[in-house]
């Protein structure tokens, strides 16, 4: 069992004893992978900050179902990734471009070249539209992978799916930002 894991069986059974306070702790301990989760899959900052707070709420009132030794982040995720889905199933605009979302900015050094400068936006605005034109999910195990570092297996958990599912959808979700990458280069 890992630390944070350990950390976080004792914050549950201090917060399943009454001490609510102890919840908060838990909060501000995934509150920013929350959000980053969110944003993966709903591409909207509002909606992100609302759902991972609407995640939060849930899973402080089902806190007492919680299984010692599960891992809480884990639990969590699954709760919002419900919520996720439901909005992106029930909205009937489309979100904000996920790319908007995503800080893709690369420093530019003094000595680049203007034109060099101009050729490395444009790069990023065609990856931005790009992953704004992946389907949910694809975007979502793209960004779990590429943008927030989780491994295989870490994912494979968040997702409630065997490692090799994990690895076949990523391949295919990159194979499909590749096809929609050559068509705009």
């Amino acid at each position: 069992m890992k630390a944070t894991e350990r950390n976080d069986d004792e914050l549950i059974l201090r917060i399943q004893s009454g001490e609510k306070h102890a919840y908060g702790e838990l909060v501000r301990a995934y509150m920013q992978p929350a959000y980053y989760s969110a944003l993966a899959l709903v591409g909207s900052h509002d909606d992100a900050l609302d759902l991972s707070q609407q995640a939060f709420i849930r899973a402080y009132g089902a806190i007492r179902r919680f299984e010692r030794g599960c891992s809480f982040f884990t639990w969590y995720y699954r709760i919002l990734r419900n919520l996720c889905l439901n909005r992106l199933r029930d909205r009937a605009t489309q979100a904000l471009p996920f790319s908007n979302c995503v800080d893709m900015q690369e420093t530019a050094s003094t000595a680049d070249d203007p034109s060099v400068s101009t050729e490395r936006s444009m790069l990023r605005e065609q990856v931005r539209s790009a992953l704004d034109r992946l389907r949910p999910e694809e975007r979502e195990i793209v960004v779990l992978r590429d943008f927030e570092g989780y491994s295989y297996a870490e994912i494979a958990e968040l997702l409630e799916c065997p490692q090799g599912t994990v690895m076949s959808r990523l391949y295919y979700a990159r194979k499909h930002l590749k096809d929609l990458l050559e068509d705009v280069l």
